[in-house]
């Protein structure tokens, strides 16, 4: 059945504005589901946990709701689900509960073609204990982050490798599960960045072979909130610093503070919307969510395919190395324009690309780009149509006519 984006895109208010959002990869629009949620939520008496009175019961609720749909897009238990408010802020505090166990001698494998919410927190926790960090290469020809060169980066004393299921910056997908056998046949533990590979498919904890996998949900169509998951055995044997009367339960202990109720109703319809992407799948709400996101997938890359081969014939245009396997993300730099320039004036034209390192520090800074603007971003998300690839290549060739103006 052919991906019905008349109906996916009635469900997103937002796309009524007109602007055309190639900027998925630095967050979605939110679809009226959502929205619906988190209002109801703030609407209802809803109190802070408790089982004494309703309005406390409500909170229980909307935690345990969130957790369960989270588990359900990632196939984890929901007792492995730790919620928080980024994935930068998860990160820090799984990096400092691992790191406050790291020793001087021990190492940590982190990557340049990751974001950098999957290094610096990583690299600062090694630092603090006294550690090593050794760094994993990409091909800078082709875009790839060989799976190879991890045998002779992990050893024996390698306690974590961080790497990311997909660049937000060029879409390449690394071979993660690879990645992960040969940590763990070191005895090393493996954190997943999924950020930006969650939304464009089909995701299993197991099959990643990670330990540890991030993802954001205002990356797929959710509220400002993230998780982190693992198995909850994982969780028991670790220990945050924490508050003396907070929960010492799993997964509670690594949450601090009060979650924002609302927002993790909103969380639970994020995963709804996804799971009926595809009307016509069935099953329980595991199986929906695959289903739609496998049907999202095969959508966003008719689109992705139509967008790279229309920017790869166009000579003005340097589209920026990519592996073989990638979610819907390209940068590029235009002939004539910096990268700023570039966003700004595809921004007059409602066309909304991010510019800049997003965050990709460590592979801009390998490329020597950082100092020059870095690149510009496009990123497809299900909601994207053909209509607004060819609008988005019709306006770079406006552009590369017409150059910068030298008072931008």
């Amino acid at each position: 059945m052919p991906f019905d984006i008349t109906r996916t895109r009635a469900a997103y208010p937002a796309l009524a504005e007109g602007f055309a959002h190639f900027d998925g990869a630095g967050g979605t629009q939110t679809p009226r589901s959502v929205i619906d949620a988190v209002a109801e939520a703030m609407r209802i008496a809803v109190g802070n946990r408790s089982t004494a009175f309703l309005p406390g019961r409500r909170s229980l609720e909307l935690v345990a709701g969130a957790r369960t749909a989270v588990a359900d897009l990632l196939g984890v238990a929901p007792d492995g689900v730790v919620l928080g408010p980024s994935a930068t802020a998860l990160t820090y505090t799984l990096a400092r509960t691992l790191g406050a166990d790291w020793r001087p001698g021990d190492e940590v494998v982190v990557s340049r073609l990751d974001h950098d919410a999957n290094v610096r927190p990583w690299v600062q926790a090694a630092a603090t204990a006294g550690a090593t960090v050794r760094w994993a290469e990409f091909d800078p020809a082709t875009g790839e982050l060989p799976a190879g060169q991890y045998a002779d980066l992990v050893g024996a004393r390698t306690r974590l490798v961080a790497v990311t299921a997909g660049s937000n910056a060029t879409g390449t997908v690394p071979d993660v599960a690879a990645i992960a056998a040969t940590a763990h046949a070191a005895g090393a533990l493996v954190c997943v960045d999924g950020v930006h590979s969650v939304p464009h498919g089909p995701t299993d904890l197991a099959a990643t072979g990670a330990d540890f996998l991030v993802t954001s949900a205002y990356k797929w169509s959710g509220p400002h909130l993230a998780a982190v998951v693992a198995d909850p055995a994982r969780w028991a044997g670790l220990h945050p610093a924490k508050l003396v009367p907070s929960s010492d339960a799993v997964p509670d202990r690594f949450e601090a503070g009060t979650p924002s109720f609302p927002l993790l109703a909103g969380v639970a319809a994020a995963v709804e919307h996804l799971a009926g992407l595809d009307p016509t799948a069935t099953g329980d709400r595991r199986a929906r969510v695959r289903a739609g996101l496998a049907a999202a997938q095969d959508h966003e890359g008719m689109l992705f395919a139509r967008l790279a081969a229309g920017l790869a014939a166009r000579p003005a245009v340097a589209v920026l190395p990519a592996g073989a396997r990638r979610c819907p993300t390209v940068s590029f730099r235009l002939a004539g324009w910096t990268p700023a320039g570039l966003a700004a004036a595809l921004g007059a034209a409602g066309l909304c690309l991010s510019s800049g390192d997003y965050y990709a520090y460590e592979y801009f800074q390998a490329l020597g780009l950082r100092d020059s603007g870095g690149a510009v971003r496009a990123s497809v998300y299900h909601y994207n149509t053909v209509d607004e690839v060819d609008r988005l290549l019709a306006e770079l060739d406006r552009l590369a006519e017409q150059g910068e103006p030298a008072d931008r």
